[in-house]
């Protein structure tokens, strides 16, 4: 037992630290992209882990399955484009949407399992690339959610037709992050976990196209 929690801990630490890096990079990435230089003057666009990894908010993901990575700053009023905020609020769990994608492929490449065993490293491969697949498909889903802080609140408002835009952030600054809130909570105090109800259909989904 000891040795399998071991080997899941090196394969998870790596996964969850990459898909959260993916993710803010691409906040950042595309927000420069569309004239704001917000991130990028606070070293955001980097594919470097310490520029995005915060330190309690993966602690948190480790020992008690939830937490968070440092939010890229984000100023709407640098962006030159009237619909780049949805683009930059999508790009972070769109980047894992690509990255769980691209390693469900790679594990696909004709002679990959073979080179990858004869490099002694199919076992680990085995534990890691359905690991980050996974992972990034929770933080993809949980992300696309239309509330509180999260990037799916900023990509539906962007969606609506300004007057309802308007009453959906309204709404979202008084009841969305309470309602966040009360979704996280109630995983830990009830007999079942209502955001697993409502991503896990999603994610099995998703990983029942990658990896079978």
């Amino acid at each position: 037992m000891e040795l399998a929690t071991t080997l899941y801990y090196l394969a998870f630490i790596p996964a969850i630290v990459l898909a959260i890096t993916f993710h803010e990079f691409a906040h950042a990435r595309v927000a420069l992209a569309f004239g704001d230089r917000t991130a990028y003057e606070q070293g955001r666009v980097t594919l470097n882990p310490l520029a995005h990894v915060d330190p309690i908010g993966l602690l948190g993901i480790i020992f008690a399955g939830f937490g968070w990575g440092r939010p890229v700053p984000v100023d709407v009023r640098q962006l030159r484009h009237p619909k780049a905020n949805l683009l930059v609020s999508a790009a972070g769990p769109g980047a894992n949407l690509l990255m769980a994608a691209l390693a469900g492929l790679a594990i696909r490449i004709p002679g990959a399992l073979e080179g990858l065993r004869a490099a002694g490293a199919l076992d680990g491969a085995k534990i890691f690339v359905p690991m980050f697949i996974h992972l990034n498909l929770v933080l993809a889903c949980f992300n696309f959610l239309p509330l509180g802080p999260l990037d799916g609140a900023h990509v539906l408002e962007s969606l609506l037709p300004s007057p309802y835009a308007i009453r959906f952030r309204n709404f979202n600054r008084q009841m969305g992050y309470g309602l966040l809130l009360i979704l996280i909570l109630s995983s830990y105090v009830l007999p079942f976990s209502p955001l697993s109800l409502i991503l896990a259909p999603l994610i099995n989904f998703f990983s029942s196209l990658l990896l079978t």
